[in-house]
């Protein structure tokens, strides 16, 4: 008698052992759950974070993708990390403009403040000081040359100058209609072109200076000695006469 006494409540020890483990499995599993569900609306890009019940400070971080001890550090937040429901946390460090998210396993660069970094301020444009190439009456207008340039009547032989200084882009006879031809090009998208040549002084890819002798004045067309001469700017011929100095 006695001894099914000790086997019963041996039996019912034991059953009690394993229910135990079974709430304490249930309740794990239990948590891991309720932990994913109530992460679902923690985004990456969050600001911050308002603490519930049963939250850990490294489930938090995790669901962030943030570093848990760097976590901890902005929110001042010491060893052994506790949390309290109702707490916010706060997902992102003193310096606000930086991107918030970051490996655990990094050292907390962000692609966004590389790039800020690398990004060069835009140059400004100077301004350029147009001089006339040649000395002389004009032959024909902006108008008469089709909306194309000036014709400059000079001296045969003459020198022509640079009328901006920039690089020689062309230096030749290719271009029908244009003679012996220098282009050069300056700052600020703008071309400047010398057509009729005598003579070309320059080379493609020289650099020459405002006032840099280029070329020697030639003959037109029309039989006498004149310059053909071009401001372009984005490619398109503009009225040179609204950037020369008065004459």
């Amino acid at each position: 008698m006695i001894c099914r006494q000790i086997n019963l409540r041996c039996l019912y020890f034991r059953l009690f052992i394993i229910g135990c483990a079974i709430v304490t499995i249930l309740s794990v599993l239990g948590g891991c759950a309720s932990d994913d569900f109530r992460y679902q609306n923690l985004r990456v890009n969050s600001r911050s974070y308002t603490v519930k019940p049963g939250d850990t400070l490294y489930g938090i971080a995790k669901r962030a993708n943030l570093d848990y001890r760097r976590l901890a550090e902005w929110n001042k937040i010491r060893y052994p990390y506790k949390i309290k429901p109702r707490q916010i946390i706060r997902l992102y460090g003193a310096d606000k403009n930086k991107s918030i998210s970051a490996r655990s396993n990094s050292k907390y660069p962000t692609q966004n403040s590389k790039i800020k970094k690398n990004q060069k301020k835009p140059k400004k444009k100077l301004k350029l000081n147009w001089q006339w190439p040649i000395r002389g009456v004009i032959a024909k207008n902006f108008s008469q040359t089709g909306r194309k340039g000036l014709d400059i009547v000079g001296k045969y032989g003459e020198p022509v100058r640079a009328a901006a200084g920039g690089k020689i882009v062309y230096s030749g006879q290719g271009l029908i209609g244009y003679g012996n031809l220098v282009i050069v090009k300056h700052s600020g998208n703008y071309l400047s072109a010398y057509g009729n040549n005598k003579r070309l002084l320059v080379r493609e890819g020289d650099t020459v200076k405002l006032g840099q002798k280029i070329a020697e004045v030639g003959k037109s067309a029309a039989k006498r000695a004149a310059l053909h001469f071009e401001i372009r700017k984005d490619g398109k011929p503009v009225n040179p006469t609204l950037y020369l100095p008065k004459p």
